[in-house]
């Protein structure tokens, strides 16, 4: 998934002792999070860590999370490419946390899509947000 300069890197890990390289990670991890399941559960207690107003404190969860990231990061996805607009299946999980699913074409998983949750929509039911994750899934 990553090149090998970086994914020898990653697997070095060096224990990260800055907010500021919490973003890097983020923002390297951000970039194949359609490729991670889960990938939302697992960043949040990086996220948590880059917040201004958080103190910042490096835990059990957050040490989990960044192993299981680095692994997550260094495996060799295992999706499929799309072949054409049929059979398309979206599997969504939307709670008040954030919007998650699964976009398959005949049992083939062809992407993760996740999205944290916006305050302005913290107040919509089960319902409207998984509606609002089929869309964001569709649209990718």
């Amino acid at each position: 998934m990553l090149t090998p300069p970086r994914s020898k890197q990653l697997r070095i890990g060096h224990l990260l002792l800055h907010p500021q390289r919490y973003a890097k990670l983020l923002g390297l991890a951000g970039y194949y999070r359609r490729f991670i399941k889960d990938f939302l559960k697992i960043a949040k207690s990086f996220t948590e860590l880059t917040q201004k107003n958080k103190k910042y404190i490096w835990g059990k969860d957050q040490e989990t999370a960044f192993q299981l990231l680095k692994q997550k990061l260094c495996e060799d996805p295992i999706l499929a490419l799309p072949e054409g607009n049929n059979d398309l299946v979206v599997y969504c999980d939307a709670s008040h946390q954030g919007l998650g699913a699964v976009l398959m074409q005949r049992e083939k998983v062809i992407s993760y899509p996740s999205q944290q949750l916006k305050p302005n929509k913290e107040n919509y039911t089960t319902y409207d947000l998984e509606l609002e994750e089929v869309v964001f899934a569709l649209k990718i």
